[in-house]
């Protein structure tokens, strides 16, 4: 049986993003995308927010033809293309790039998916994250934490109401100080 993974980068106090929807806090550097690249390559699909799929989609696409581009870039624009992809939307009308749309994240569908064989699946973005998290849909935890205090913006995992009790399996330090949390239900 496959996993829906939570997959996110955040800062030390545990926010996602700055105000305004910055990302340039995180410490993507060539090892940390290798690690990545290595990961997800295995898995079988990405499952996002439409917000987390436009950013991917306005990169990620012909990343890869820019030989200026290091080469986990490269790399990791040919393994999203190549990686289905489910977007989670009330609003989008059409995605490219291997997507499709869903209205609405149900939790008997996303079973389903997870009965299908193949690799694992990433849940991208904080919004959904918090959705699958609200319907105990998550089955492990990936969070980098990079060494930076935002201070404001976007927490990662806001309230519930209810804890979620999970166990550390692995950790991870990469040279620029980017620590990988990896906790499963």
């Amino acid at each position: 049986m496959r996993k829906a993974i939570g997959w996110m980068s955040v800062s030390l106090d545990g926010y996602f993003e700055g105000p305004g929807h910055q990302l340039d806090r995180h410490r993507i550097d060539e090892e940390l995308h290798t690690y990545f690249d290595t990961e997800l390559a295995g898995m079988s699909a990405f499952l996002a927010g439409r917000r987390s799929h436009e950013l991917m989609s306005g990169f990620w696409p012909t990343a890869d033809a820019d030989p200026a581009n290091p080469a986990p870039i490269r790399e990791f624009a040919g393994i999203w293309r190549r990686m289905p992809k489910i977007v989670y939307s009330r609003t989008l009308t059409r995605a490219d790039w291997g997507a499709t749309i869903v209205r609405d994240v149900d939790p008997d569908e996303v079973n389903a998916l997870k009965e299908q064989p193949g690799g694992d699946m990433i849940v991208g973005g904080a919004e959904i994250t918090a959705v699958f998290r609200r319907l105990d849909l998550i089955d492990e935890y990936r969070i980098f934490v990079h060494p930076v205090l935002l201070r404001r913006g976007n927490l990662l995992f806001g309230p519930t109401g209810r804890p979620d009790d999970l166990r550390l399996v692995e950790t991870r330090a990469f040279g620029n100080g980017v620590v990988m949390l990896r906790h499963q239900r």
